[in-house]
């Protein structure tokens, strides 16, 4: 019986070829979860999301966030998302590819949430608001925290295209 269904499939991709068309690819039940975690996305104004690689690859986009208050109003930040197959069991990996003084977010552009980490759970999705207390950049979190004045300023002369310490920052406004 189960060679009759293999068979019946084989004469069914191969009608479908001479046809013209090409084989429907199945989804994985990731890819199907992260359609309707995608779908159901309400991403303010500031938000962009798109798919590099083409629509068919949902696994694989980026988001381009440009945010209109707080430290890092003006500028624009570009982030890489990887979604493994076997989400939402496992977590997406998120990328920072502008380089930013951030304390989340390291000079190789590593973002540091613990959501990404250890508290990730199947329950979430890529619409849960990350922990800003996680800092993976102990410098710029220790200054946030002890002088937010002099954190103002380095983020305002790292997006203006500067250094900060010995660190230099292209232009990201």
């Amino acid at each position: 019986m189960i060679k009759l269904f293999k068979v019946k499939e084989k004469q069914k991709e191969l009608a479908e070829n001479a046809n013209g068309k090409t084989p429907a690819k199945k989804q994985s039940a990731g890819e199907l979860r992260l359609h309707k975690d995608i779908s159901e996305l309400n991403l303010p104004k500031t938000c962009i999301i798109s798919f590099p690689n083409g629509k068919d690859d949902l696994m694989n986009f980026e988001v381009t966030i440009r945010p209109d208050e707080g430290y890092y109003l003006g500028g624009t930040f570009l982030f890489s998302f990887q979604v493994p197959s076997i989400y939402p069991h496992e977590a997406p990996k998120v990328k920072c590819k502008t380089k930013v003084y951030h304390p989340n977010i390291d000079l190789e552009g590593n973002v540091c949430l613990n959501i990404l980490r250890e508290d990730w759970k199947p329950v979430l999705n890529i619409n849960t608001q990350p922990n800003y207390e996680d800092p993976l950049n102990h410098d710029a979190a220790a200054i946030l925290r002890d002088n937010p004045k002099l954190f103002e300023s380095n983020v305002r002369r790292a997006m203006a295209g500067g250094y900060v310490g010995q660190t230099f920052f292209p232009r990201c406004m």
